[in-house]
């Protein structure tokens, strides 16, 4: 059975699974023709063989052999494997986590708190009321009133849209009053070390792409990614606590298939791609875009090169729907020099001047320079700007409950360059480094997030708002692969963000949080060792095993959010209210078996 045969039968095998019940009698009839196409095609290229075998011992018939060809040409123009390409990945995971928290004050579980105290008190005492709140009983107020006066608290916040708003809430005397009165609900959270000894997932890509017409493409990627003995990222979310990290609150758009969720086959990304346009080297791609998973995330996760359709990891790792409009002209002294200017939109906001709708789509706008993309040396520069930044995704069952964009906190810019090179004859094996930069800037607005306590962009704390200021941030991210011969690669890692890093990297394949995203340092050390055999499905076909290391030093909260301002882990004490964990130090162990076909 030769490769066309094998490339055409399992193409079918495919169709016939993923396409419906109803439409098998005619696959049927389709792997038939198929088959007898095959087989008349291995005919005529026995024939054209055995023309081949007598010309060396007679004159041949040129024109004979020549149709011959051309039959065999036209025919393998008709298979499968000219237009459909199949590939994919299977990885299975085991983590060992481990870390340890500062002392806080739960703010979900304090309004709780609150609500259910008052409602006790209301109903176990109905023939003593109105009576004098034990909790508010300075401001004079029966426990009836408490309660009716924390509902209109909590419903006089969802009104507050500004800063200016805010300082009018609070310097409400009866606000105020209510603020300290709610301290007496204090869900205090003393530090403690969580530990997950044995967290597994599985992850399956299915890779799919299809060339329509000459110069028109189609790409696409099924994915299913879950913990095991669960149907949603509960394990994976620090359920029934506050969250550890923003991005790992639950699964919404940006990072579904990237977070584990659940055993369904979900549309990671699928895009149209039409090159060549006006016969130029230029491309326009429209779609659900390649931004995850890019360069230098490639080097540990040991895939190829991301190619013209990735974005730097450092600052954006986003499941974005957009478009890209490319350009790659051949420059002598540039080899492979390329650039394209991004769109996606992070959030889509529906009808807009409505009375119950005033929020702007979050989008970004990105614009990479790559002057020389080679084996040996590959250079990148990138400037995104993200708009109408919300202050939380729609999301379903979190520890806050059902959670929506409420309003847009303003813009961030960022700028990164970086560069990744392998260097071969290093000893027996060959050397792959890489050194990322990236800066980010915001540029709040004077909105603030009612949902959150009246924190903006990267400014205030729970019930103390902060004026809009613009925040910098920096980070860097370093590292080295060094690839023996037998097949095994030892790696090793170091990035560091600083107080007002902020990146736009949520799908990241992290388990604790990010780590591009961190504020302060992470170090990791991995192995991956090639478990060999001829790949037999494609010249990419691998199978391996990766053993490494993670180890997370914060130097400050918020790693990953941008909603709020950071404070020094040193200086979190037991009476912050916070509605993140607060993670001093993590790490995580983990194992991979992983197949790439």
């Amino acid at each position: 059975m030769n490769s066309t045969f094998r490339k055409t039968l399992l193409a079918a095998l495919i169709a016939g699974l993923v396409l419906p019940i109803g439409a098998r009698a005619a696959d049927v009839d389709l792997a038939k023709k198929i088959e007898a196409l095959s087989i008349e095609l291995e005919a005529l290229r026995a024939q054209v063989k055995a023309n081949e075998e007598k010309a060396k011992a007679a004159t041949p018939d040129t024109a004979a052999v020549s149709d011959l060809k051309r039959q065999v040409k036209k025919l393998e123009d008709k298979s499968l494997s000219k237009w459909l390409d199949v590939g994919g990945s299977y990885q299975f995971r085991i983590d060992n986590l481990s870390g340890e928290t500062r002392p806080f004050v739960d703010v979900n579980a304090t309004f709780a708190n609150a609500q259910q105290a008052l409602q006790a008190d209301f109903f176990a005492n109905p023939s003593t009321l109105p009576g004098s709140s034990t909790y508010f009983g300075g401001m004079g107020m029966s426990t009836s009133s408490a309660l009716t006066g924390l509902m209109g608290f909590a419903s006089g916040m969802a009104g507050v849209a500004t800063y200016d708003d805010a300082l009018a809430f609070l310097s409400n005397p009866m606000n105020a009053g209510m603020v300290q009165g709610i301290g007496a609900f204090a869900a205090p959270v003393p530090s403690y070390k969580p530990k997950n000894s044995s967290l597994m997932t599985n992850l399956f890509n299915l890779d799919l792409g299809a060339k329509a017409t000459q110069d028109v493409s189609i790409t696409a990627r099924l994915s299913m990614y879950k913990v095991f003995g669960a149907q949603d990222e509960s394990a994976f979310t620090n359920a029934g606590s506050a969250p550890f990290a923003a991005d790992r609150v639950g699964v919404f758009d940006g990072t579904v298939s990237h977070v584990p969720s659940d055993s369904r086959l979900n549309v990671d990304r699928v895009y149209a791609t039409w090159h060549n346009i006006a016969d130029e080297p230029v491309w326009f791609s429209v779609g659900r875009r390649p931004s995850t998973a890019g360069a230098s995330t490639n080097v540990r996760t040991n895939d190829g090169r991301p190619g013209t359709g990735g974005v730097p990891s450092l600052l954006v790792d986003y499941a974005f729907d957009g478009m890209t409009l490319g350009w790659a002209p051949d420059i002598d002294g540039w080899p492979g020099a390329y650039a394209k200017v991004c769109y996606g939109v992070g959030f889509e906001s529906g009808f807009r001047g409505t009375p119950s709708n005033s929020l702007a789509d979050t989008t970004m706008l990105g614009v990479a320079v790559v002057p020389i993309d080679t084996d040996p040396l590959r250079v990148w520069l990138q400037w995104n700007r993200g708009m109408n930044i919300f202050d939380a995704p729609s999301m379903s069952g979190t520890y806050f409950g059902d959670t929506s964009p409420k309003t847009s906190l303003g813009d961030i810019d960022w700028f990164g360059i970086g560069a990744m090179s392998t260097i071969k004859n290093v000893g027996p094996g060959k050397l792959n480094l890489f050194a990322d930069w990236g800066l980010s800037r915001t540029s709040p607005n004077a909105n603030v997030s009612a949902q959150f306590g009246f924190q903006g962009l990267l400014t205030g704390a729970f019930f103390a708002p902060e004026a809009p200021a613009s925040k910098t941030g920096t980070a860097i991210s370093l590292g080295m692969r060094y690839d023996l011969p037998s097949g095994t690669k030892l790696g090793l890692e170091y990035n560091r963000g600083s107080k007002n890093w902020i990146t736009f990297a949520p799908a990241a394949d992290d388990v604790w949080t990010s780590k591009l995203g961190t504020r302060g340092n992470v170090y990791e050390a991995y192995v991956i060792h090639e478990l060999g055999g001829k790949a037999v499905s494609s010249y990419f076909s691998k199978t391996f095993v990766r053993f490494g290391v993670r180890h997370y030093d914060f130097k400050y909260t918020g790693s990953n959010n941008w909603v709020g301002a950071p404070v020094a882990i040193a200086d979190v004490n037991g009476a912050d209210m916070m509605t993140l964990t607060p993670l001093k130090s993590a790490t995580d162990i983990y194992a991979t078996f992983e197949v790439k076909f």
